[in-house]
């Protein structure tokens, strides 16, 4: 008989439920946020009341049994958690938040406590809504049918009803027995898989995937950000609650992670730790090393665990340093990107962040020759795609490349290394502006442009208003303040027999304008609106701004092909000043 990874256990829902009351089962806050609609926790309720199966759970014995383990949640827990659930988080989340009233964490990083609505005379279940509210049939939040003995429920909801209108002796017996049948589904069956311990992630990771198709797969930073549940709960709630507040705006005056450019999730902020701390980026052996295992023997010891978890503690607090948070994003906006909409790489952000804080608090480098070199090198990874493609592996690479050094001159020279091999004289002149033949709406080499502009104060086309300031307006309406327009107008272009979408979106015939002037040109083609735009302007201005948006000379007579093979080395060559721009503030 072939042995199996895992055991089947019987558990009723009241059993779960006082299991992860006592800490025995994990249900860590933000292993994901609470995705479920409250429509579905309804469909669930009223599934489990028609006595239909619900499926299972999956968890994994955690081998964190013992008077060290740290519980999950609350500090009153009698038990360590020594199952964690891989699979029904969900599910079991709707039924814990229910059963006892406990909010649930949004994707939004809001908590909410989700309300159900029961209706006894007919057995059914609603979210409720305004209607629901003002309606005396419904109970308007089935947790108290599960926090008060039922008499009470059934009797407070007899008096409220008979308020509103006449109830026989037989709709009471009726609402009786479904007010009692819905407080027994404690007594709902549950079959739970529980995996062993000696599974490893990567197993764990193979189960959840091959039985749950539709889930999302367990990524490494989902077993770190577990683990620390178990091990470092008040850790994994900072890293919550920063990023809560990276997306909600802070009382005035008040230090906040706040801000318009990078909203992290907590594995993002993971990852920045672990890098500080490790110099790591593969993250299966970051979670290795936390779990005090010896990766030639296998062994866990706890004593190494307590100190891989002192190193991440000590990082993570510089990764939460919301002035050192804060001087990051200047930087980020000093490379000329204002916001998330131009930002084509959050791994490039992660790494960027990583750089400033070794550079500020490990390696001594003066807050001026920092900053212009992690703004520099966000720009060049940002450009080229660094962590595009195997992100970890590359990052790896780069953190493995600063192990060794000393001083803040090696960790200035190593970087601007890597700068030098690859933003060569050939990536300049054909590797980008190949790059640039493309229609991607998100493109690395775009945003670049648009990065480069705001570096060289440049104005919007026909226009005296900053790129930098229409790209970052004091206030959103309706029409963005600056759009992309179509210098061969879409209509223009399939009259000419163009109409292949992509041919017609290439990056190099777009440019910034204001959004009126947008609407004003509409279909007139070049030869027809550049004439009367360009009287704006007198000839130096009008020089100045087609050197911004890398017009060549007569663009507007141009056949559409000829214009595009003429604009893209002028594109690039527009980047590449803002870049120099960046490297000449260098100390």
């Amino acid at each position: 008989m072939t042995e199996t990874v895992f055991k089947e256990v019987r558990y009723t829902l009241g059993g779960l439920i006082g299991d992860i009351g006592l800490g025995r089962i994990g249900l860590p806050d933000i292993q994901r946020p609470f995705v479920w609609a409250n429509a579905k926790v309804r469909d669930l309720f009223d599934s489990m009341y028609r006595g239909y199966p619900v499926g299972y759970f999956l968890f994994w014995q955690t081998g964190a049994e013992g008077a060290d383990a740290k519980v999950i949640g609350e500090t009153s827990k009698q038990k360590a958690p020594s199952l964690l659930i891989v699979d029904g988080q969900q599910r079991l989340t709707s039924l814990y938040a229910v059963i006892r009233r406990e909010a649930v964490l949004r994707e939004n990083f809001e908590r909410e406590c989700i309300r159900i609505a029961f209706r006894p005379q007919s057995g059914t279940f609603v979210v409720p809504d305004a209607t629901t509210e003002r309606d005396p049939e419904y109970i308007l939040d089935i947790s108290e049918v599960f926090s008060r003995p039922t008499h009470k429920t059934v009797g407070d909801y007899l008096k409220r009803l008979a308020a509103a209108r006449a109830v026989s002796d037989a709709e009471e017996e009726k609402i009786g027995d479904a007010i009692g049948k819905l407080a027994g589904l404690t007594n709902f069956p549950f079959i739970a898989l529980e995996l062993s311990q000696q599974c490893t992630e990567e197993q764990v990771a193979d189960v959840f995937v091959r039985i749950n198709s539709e889930g999302k797969k367990l990524n490494q930073s989902d077993f770190i950000l577990t683990l620390m549940s178990v091990f470092w709960d008040e850790g994994r709630s900072e890293l919550e609650g920063f990023c809560r507040t990276a997306r909600q705006p802070a009382p005035a005056g008040q230090p906040s992670s706040f801000n318009q450019i990078f909203q992290p999730d907590p594995d993002h902020l993971l990852r920045v730790g672990v890098g500080v701390a490790f110099r790591r980026a593969r993250l299966e052996h970051v979670y290795s090393l936390l779990r005090g295992k010896d990766l030639s023997t296998g062994e866990v010891n706890t004593g190494q665990r307590d100190n891989q978890f002192s190193r991440l503690r000590d990082a993570q607090a510089r990764v939460l340093n919301v002035t050192y948070w804060a001087d990051f994003l200047n930087i980020v906006r000093a490379a000329g990107f204002r916001s998330a909409k131009t930002i084509s790489s959050v791994n490039a952000l992660i790494f960027a962040y990583q750089l400033y804080l070794l550079g500020r608090t490990e390696y001594g480098v003066e807050g001026f020759r920092l900053k212009n070199a992690i703004a520099r090198w966000l720009f060049m990874s940002l450009l080229t795609g660094r962590f595009t493609s195997s992100p970890e592996s590359r990052m790896e690479q780069d953190l493995a490349e600063l192990r060794e050094l000393k001083s803040a001159d090696q960790f200035l020279s190593r970087l601007a290394a890597v700068e030098i091999a690859t933003l060569t004289d050939d990536y300049w002149t054909k590797t980008l502006p190949m790059d640039l033949a493309t229609s991607a709406g998100r493109s690395p080499a775009l945003f670049g442009f648009y990065a480069a502009q705001t570096l060289l104060g440049a104005r919007a086309l026909f226009s005296a208003s900053p790129v930098a300031d229409l790209l970052d307006p004091p206030a959103h309406g309706q029409k963005k303040a600056l759009e992309r327009h179509h210098l061969f107008p879409k209509q223009y272009l399939k009259k000419q027999g163009i109409d292949s979408v992509r041919d017609i979106n290439q990056i190099a015939n777009y440019a910034l304008v204001e959004w009126d002037d947008n609407i004003a040109i509409s279909d007139a083609p070049p030869a027809v609106y550049w004439p009367q735009y360009a009287a704006r302007f007198s000839t130096t201005e009008l020089a100045r701004m087609r050197e911004w948006h890398a017009l060549p000379d007569g663009w507007w007579n141009a056949g559409y092909e000829e214009f595009l093979i003429a604009r893209r080395p002028l594109i690039a060559s527009v980047i590449r000043a803002g870049y120099e721009k960046l490297s000449r503030c260098r100390a």
